[in-house]
């Protein structure tokens, strides 16, 4: 019997030269090719039954009388046809027209879709069309006469014949040899599911996102795979939170941090409410024997780092090591000279910075410290990673910006310990439909009150005419003893273009703008030293102005800078943009962020400049990200684990999300979960989202 993994090769019609272009989008079994998704669809039931009017789409099943060229100012194919009822329409090619000429003939029978328009008669320009090769029971069509899809194609595919028509014809030949019986469409959600959601079995499923007979058909279609795509990937979530759970934890329940209640004493400020109940929330976690694991969430500025600390020193004063890791040396760097702050007056410092530039000696002797656990406070970047990096007893993982980093990354560090603690923090408010989702292990804390004190940013968009007003501003601020930061942006696909633009603009605005101001410059490529020379002489207000990339995005903290611009903003995304501007309005002064573009901008960039400047509300901004990019590109598929969901909508399939999770919770047990397909395939590393 054929099954859906069986190869794809044994559908007839595909010879090797097939095979390899589709294996070439990795479709390489029935199963991948009844997953390729329609990209759209298109209505084409037919209109002969209707009576032609001007500015209406129809789909008409029409003869072709005959064909001319025609030249004027733009020479173009006419070929005129004559619909069911008798009406004479023609159809006008500007484009592709020997190609047109060559396969339309007098006598052809075509499926032909447009939109009517009157030029000496009724007219369709550039419709749509099949060429069929009789005249068959409509109801027979596979390309016409129906809601038809479209499918994603390329050029290399369509000239193997696999274009939107070529790609229907497979799939029509798979369906009818299920229809047969000559293929086997297993059922792959549990009946009890089926019944309780409402959901098409598969097999129909399958017949109505490929040929829906209906758009409530369609919807329904989708919904089940939609529904299907988040079971599994629900499934996944609690079978890795279950097998994490199994490794019981060094400590619990964790003992009070007598240094920590010291430091709260000692802080010039009060917590928020937020930040309280966060610390609480993940202690009442260590209660237990199974390892905590949690997302700290909390707008820029917000008090995270603090928050984290304050826990970690539960561990800390009980010999338990704390392995604390930031995206960059800049960042690690500030969250070690903080912290050595906070401890400058306790009687114990077990601390160490790990930075890549760490000479061979020095590495040497910080690794073996960390080791004998010597160390108990280890903060650093991806050197951390290493293997050569040992703990004699690891409790607690603190990743900061946890997007930053890889899901495997992640994973090494807690295969350090015996089964840690995790803690991941983002300044990158996350919708709730992706907590949900790819956050579904992890407990969500969310601090969103910002300390007491702290003014709203004023964000201010400014086009380049207005440009000499902005310094002007620059000069007023400095002059009264305040710091500003000019951002430059650093994209990946032009990184060597933008560097030397930014270079170019610092020198310019050194020698020709701000002369007697002292200006710095801070970018990726500079040497450790010279960023932390540079970094230094910001912080003690040395330099007035700091020209930089985006290597300031993440955590740089001087609250003396009260001014940002942000060069060619619209270049950026909603939530870096967001980012950046928290480097400003981190103390009691008021600070603005001024969004600098061209004249020019595209729809999408004016979307995220009006956002940015009606609210400075991460959590809302975090949202009209997610509709404007969607879940993958917001937060970067490869680094987040997210899977590339073909039919699911993390913004929109909120219910199925819910519906889902609350089925999953039902498979109580680890042995229950080992036993369903999606462990096995994690197991074996074959997760497959959608087979």
């Amino acid at each position: 019997m054929i099954t859906l993994e069986s190869p794809i090769s044994i559908i007839k019609g595909i010879g090797p030269k097939r095979t390899a272009s589709l294996e070439s989008i990795q479709l390489k079994s029935i199963s991948d090719l009844l997953y390729y998704i329609p990209r759209k669809y298109l209505d084409r039931n037919f209109s002969n039954e209707v009576f032609l009017k001007e500015g209406e789409i129809v789909t008409l099943l029409v003869t072709v009388i005959d064909s001319f060229l025609a030249h004027g100012k733009k020479s173009r194919l006419v070929v005129s046809v004559k619909s069911k009822r008798g009406e004479q329409i023609s159809l006008v090619f500007f484009k592709g027209i020997h190609f047109f000429k060559k396969i339309i003939h007098p006598g052809s029978l075509l499926v032909i879709s447009g939109k009517l328009e009157y030029f000496r008669g009724m007219q369709i320009v550039h419709p749509e069309f099949e060429v069929l090769e009789s005249e068959v029971e409509e109801s027979d069509l596979t390309h016409a006469g129906r809601i038809i899809p479209l499918y994603p194609s390329n050029e290399t595919l369509k000239e193997d014949g696999l274009d939107s028509k070529g790609f229907r014809n497979l799939v029509r030949l798979v369906l009818d040899d299920f229809a047969k019986g000559k293929i086997e469409i297993q059922e792959v959600l549990p009946e009890e599911i089926l019944q309780k959601r409402n959901l098409l079995r598969r097999e129909k499923a399958f017949e109505e996102i490929h040929f829906p007979t209906s758009m409530e058909a369609l919807i329904n279609a989708k919904r089940r795979f939609a529904y299907e795509e988040l079971y599994y990937f629900s499934l996944l979530m609690e079978f890795k939170k279950q097998k994490r759970e199994k490794v019981k934890r060094i400590l619990w329940p964790i003992p009070e941090s007598p240094t920590a209640k010291k430091i709260l004493n000692e802080l010039p400020y009060k917590l928020t409410d937020d930040q309280l109940n966060g610390i609480k929330i993940l202690k009442e976690l260590t209660k237990n024997d199974v390892p905590a694991a949690a997302l700290l969430q909390g707008d820029v500025g917000s008090g995270k780092t603090i928050t984290a600390l304050l826990f970690a020193l539960h561990y800390i004063d009980n010999n338990i090591q704390v392995c604390f890791i930031a995206p960059t040396e800049i960042l690690a760097r500030q969250h070690y000279e903080n912290i050595l702050g906070l401890f400058q007056n306790s009687p114990f410092l077990k601390i160490d910075l790990f930075l890549g530039k760490d000479k061979e000696k020095i590495k040497k002797e910080k690794t073996e410290r960390l080791k004998t656990g010597d160390t108990l406070l280890a903060i650093g970047t991806h050197t951390l990673f290493q293997e050569d990096v040992q703990f004699k007893d690891l409790g607690l993982v603190i990743i900061d910006e946890q997007h930053k980093f890889g899901v495997e990354q992640r994973e090494s560090l807690r295969s350090k310990g015996k089964n840690p603690d995790i803690l991941a923090m983002t300044a990158t408010p996350i919708p709730r439909t992706l907590c949900l989702t790819l956050y579904g292990d992890l407990k969500l804390i969310t601090i969103k009150n910002k300390p007491k004190g702290r003014k709203p940013i004023v964000t201010k968009w400014i086009t380049e005419d207005k440009r000499q007003n902005v310094y002007t501003s620059i000069r007023k601020y400095v002059f009264q003893g305040r710091q500003a930061f000019i951002v430059y942006p650093l994209i990946e696909e032009s990184e060597k273009i933008d560097l030397e633009s930014c270079i170019e603009s610092y020198e310019k605005l050194k020698r020709d703008v701000f002369q007697d101001f002292e200006v710095g410059l801070l970018h990726g490529k500079m040497k450790t030293t010279e960023k932390e020379s540079v970094m230094d002489a910001f912080r003690r207000n040395k330099i007035k102005i700091l020209v930089t990339t985006t290597v300031v995005e993440v955590g740089i903290d001087v609250p003396n800078a009260t001014v940002l611009v942000i060069e060619n903003s619209d270049r950026f995304g909603i939530s870096q943009l967001h980012q950046l501007r928290g480097r400003v309005g981190r103390s009691d002064l008021e600070s603005f962020c001024i969004l600098m573009t061209s004249n020019k901008y595209s729809e999408d960039a004016k979307v995220r400049l009006e956002a940015m400047v009606e609210s400075g509300d991460g959590f809302y901004l975090s949202e009209v990200d997610l509709k404007l990019r969607g879940p993958g590109e917001l937060l970067g598929i490869r680094q987040s684990g997210l899977p590339d969901f073909k039919v699911a909508n993390l913004q929109d399939d909120i219910t199925l999300i819910e519906e889902a999770r609350t089925d999953i919770a039902e498979i109580t047990t680890l042995g229950e979960l080992e036993k369903t397909e999606i462990a096995k395939r994690f197991e074996e590393g074959k997760i497959l989202f959608s087979n």
